[in-house]
């Protein structure tokens, strides 16, 4: 019998927490994997993320208790890139023997969101352009608008409500060759599942 794994989720908002849910629900089903998630929002953005992070870390440490088997941080780069923001999380989880896989999309949540045209039309009817790399505040929130009202859809939660059966739909293989960010994301996370298979 497969024994249910914990992982606890540091999110920086609420469209981290629906893309990630979708995903980790996928890939444990995908790998015959039961999973309980313990979602820890943070809502001061990335400073308070690692902030979190840093006090659960050491809470564990001081108490001797028992690691989650997963930690997943999720931040997004905005205009610091992906290395640096990876390396902030590394620096604060690197001196524990707890797991930490990173997921920070580069530069937002919302573009992983347009990079499988395919998935999109798959839940919205109408594909998408894959956009381009910027930073630039609040861009990729309005791509993802655009893209839906494009559809023919009016977004009531900015386009975030689609998160779950856009990822479902996704093609990952793909979706993650179109995005480094999230290619780097998948091997990761691919990874532990299959190690947790055997």
């Amino acid at each position: 019998m497969t024994s249910m794994r914990e992982i606890a989720l540091f999110v920086e908002d609420h469209a981290h927490r629906e893309f990630l849910e979708a995903l980790i629900a996928r890939l444990a089903c995908d790998h015959g994997q039961p999973v309980v998630c313990d979602w820890r929002n943070v809502r001061r953005g990335h400073g308070a993320v690692v902030a979190e992070l840093k006090q659960l870390l050491r809470d564990l440490v001081r108490t001797r208790g028992g690691y989650p088997d997963l930690i997943v941080v999720a931040t997004d780069a905005n205009c610091k890139g992906n290395a640096q923001r990876i390396r902030e999380i590394r620096e604060v989880s690197d001196a524990t023997p707890a797991r930490v896989v990173c997921a920070v999309p580069d530069p937002h949540i919302e573009r992983w969101l347009l990079v499988d045209s395919a998935a999109f039309k798959a839940v919205l009817g109408r594909g998408c352009a894959a956009p381009d790399q910027k930073c630039e505040r609040a861009r990729y929130k309005r791509l993802l608008v655009e893209a839906i009202r494009q559809a023919g859809v009016t977004p009531s939660l900015g386009g975030i409500e689609f998160a779950a059966d856009i990822v479902a739909a996704m093609d990952l293989a793909r979706a993650g060759r179109a995005d480094a960010s999230l290619g780097r994301f998948l091997d990761d996370l691919e990874t532990v599942f299959r190690e947790w298979q055997t």
